[in-house]
């Protein structure tokens, strides 16, 4: 099959920018929030971001023009009845997925796939909510969406060979690189990357090295673009100590347990750069 329109549900950071994206690759989008002023700080995100890619010379204003006259905003779900492909980017987590994709089964055409952005839960809890877990996908985005090319491309055991190959060529179709990943929690980035930043969280409790030692040790040391301490607050700390969490029900392993620290910075509103205040000092805007 062949995707020509994208549904997107959610309209924040990542809704907005995988409706950007779309858009941008010549494909028919509608981006549905559940209420207008949700919508409305969502389109304008996107208007802001394609303004901003003019700016610094990365796009011409004429295809800025064009991505944004293939775009729709819209308050209810029946306006993705006709598409193609639909993308959940809502709130992680499980009951309001399903409740959603519950309900979207009942409007959208039956020879639509179904895919979820999330990060942690696996998508077969997601897809028996619907009447096609065979048509049921998940596509992975990395925030910032217009800027990272990789896109995690999960496959559950009801997966058809058709949802699966078509959900493939979408994610390269908008100009981003897919990989194959089995549908366990954290798929392969989370999976590898969470241990790893909790486990900087450990060493940091018993006194290893200090917060920009241990930074520049992994940036200096092994070539990452931040340490995991700066990669904390930018991701937020309490987004980490929820998907550590999910990770830590599903394997029940010590390396996915939330750090006793994580967990009284989450309490303390210690939360990174969205707060002000996470393991550094930042200034908000």
């Amino acid at each position: 099959m062949t995707i020509r329109k994208v549904g997107v549900l959610g309209c924040g950071l990542m809704g907005s920018g995988i409706a950007e994206v779309a858009a941008r690759a010549g494909l028919d989008t509608v981006v549905r929030e559940i209420n207008q002023e949700l919508l409305d700080q969502g389109l304008e995100r996107i208007r802001g971001s394609l303004g901003r890619a003019v700016d610094k010379g990365k796009l011409p204003a004429a295809e800025r023009d064009q991505a944004l006259g293939r775009l729709r905003g819209e308050t209810d779900l029946a306006a993705l009845a006709d598409c193609d492909l639909v993308i959940e980017a809502i709130v992680e987590n499980l009951d309001e997925k399903r409740r959603t994709f519950a309900a979207l089964d009942q409007v959208v055409q039956a020879s639509a796939v179904f895919a979820s952005n999330t990060s942690s839960l696996t998508i077969t809890q997601v897809a028996m909510a619907t009447k096609r877990p065979d048509r049921f996908v998940g596509l992975h985005f990395f925030n910032p969406v217009p800027v990272m090319k990789l896109v995690e491309v999960v496959r559950t055991l009801l997966t058809s060979d058709e949802a699966f190959a078509a959900a493939t060529a979408f994610v390269r179709a908008v100009g981003k690189q897919p990989i194959a990943c089995k549908d366990n929690s954290g798929f392969i980035v989370n999976r590898l990357l969470v241990p790893y930043l909790l486990d900087a969280i450990r060493a940091l409790e018993e006194g290893v090295g200090t917060i920009e030692d241990i930074d520049q040790g992994m940036q200096l040391g092994c070539g990452y673009p931040m340490g995991p301490f700066t990669l904390l607050d930018f991701v937020g700390l309490d987004t980490t100590y929820y998907i550590a969490n999910i990770m830590f029900e599903e394997y029940r392993e010590k390396r996915f347990a939330p750090p006793p620290l994580l967990k009284q910075m989450v309490l303390a509103g210690r939360l990174g750069r969205k707060s002000g205040r996470g393991f550094y000092e930042h200034k908000r805007k």
